[in-house]
């Protein structure tokens, strides 16, 4: 009888266990050195101060859908691996030396994930496609892409709590980019500065989306598309917050509210205002399918 011997199980293990080392040491090069720069110099402020919720709930994401998915193991492509690391390793070692933190955070991630590909393949990444995205939320973003998205945003939100604070009756009003209230003056910079950490919040509140809705792609796409606007939202509120603490306890409270509770107050808005939209689309959502049943 013709006997089919087994693999050498150990053999194969072995040998795919000194490329992963190398992946391993190679991706803790680039990591560790970037990473300290990003948490010393972002994650200390308010545009980055909710980064480490993001890679906390980030890692338990992924674990949780590798756990689930269990989706196929095969190498990725060699030509397309090398070609895209060649192209994020320069872009990295450039960054690096130049100094720009910002793409040198992306390129460091970008560089990483091309390794994962050609170890494990696309079929990993494709399970962990949310999660991945997810995480890159937590390196810091390129100031002229913050700069072009908030200004605008500044001043709409301080135009808008001067008019609606001017219509109750404040004495107040707004030029440029400064607020006037009684004797006190604010700088629209300082009033709309939680502004940076939208896209960081607004990671947040999409993992919270992704979480409720995740079997359900329209209830995710229709409360992922409200995660902006209630982030806008929070940091307006924050605005007003800040502007009615100045008027009735004077700058030095406006001031130490900035630095003490703003970054709270705009992240409890945001949370709660995501989960009331939410618990409102599902009740006229599950309304709606029963009428449709009927």
């Amino acid at each position: 009888m013709l006997q089919v011997k087994p693999p050498n199980v150990a053999a194969l293990t072995r040998s795919q266990m000194w490329p992963a080392g190398i992946f391993a040491a190679g991706a803790l090069a680039i990591f560790l050195p970037t990473m300290i720069d990003v948490a010393r110099l972002t994650w200390t402020t308010e545009q980055g101060g909710h980064a480490p919720i993001i890679v906390a709930t980030g890692a338990w994401l992924v674990w949780r859908e590798l756990r689930t998915a269990k989706p196929r193991v095969m190498p990725g492509k060699l030509a397309v691996a090398g070609a895209l690391l060649g192209i994020f390793l320069i872009t990295y070692v450039v960054a690096r030396i130049t100094g720009i933190l910002e793409i040198e955070g992306f390129a460091m991630y970008a560089s990483i994930l091309s390794g994962i590909y050609l170890l494990v393949g696309g079929a990993i990444l494709r399970a962990l496609w949310f999660p991945l995205v997810y995480l890159a939320a937590a390196l810091p973003p390129p100031d002229t892409v913050v700069a072009a998205i908030t200004q605008p945003l500044k001043l709409l939100i301080s135009s808008v709590a001067v008019d609606l604070l001017s219509a109750l009756g404040f004495p107040i009003a707004g030029t440029g980019v400064t607020i006037q209230i009684a004797n006190y003056q604010l700088l629209v910079a300082a009033a709309c500065a939680g502004l940076n950490s939208v896209i960081s919040l607004s990671a947040i509140c999409l993992f919270y989306a992704y979480m409720r809705h995740r079997s359900d792609w329209r209830a995710f796409l229709v409360v992922a598309a409200l995660v902006v606007p209630v982030a806008i939202f929070s940091n307006f509120i924050r605005v007003l917050v800040l502007i009615l603490i100045t008027y009735y306890f004077g700058e030095a409270a406006g001031q130490g509210f900035i630095h003490e509770f703003s970054g709270l107050t705009v992240f409890l808005v945001a949370l709660l205002a995501i989960f009331g939209a939410d618990a409102l689309f599902t009740r006229l959502y599950r309304t709606q399918g029963t009428a449709d049943g009927r």
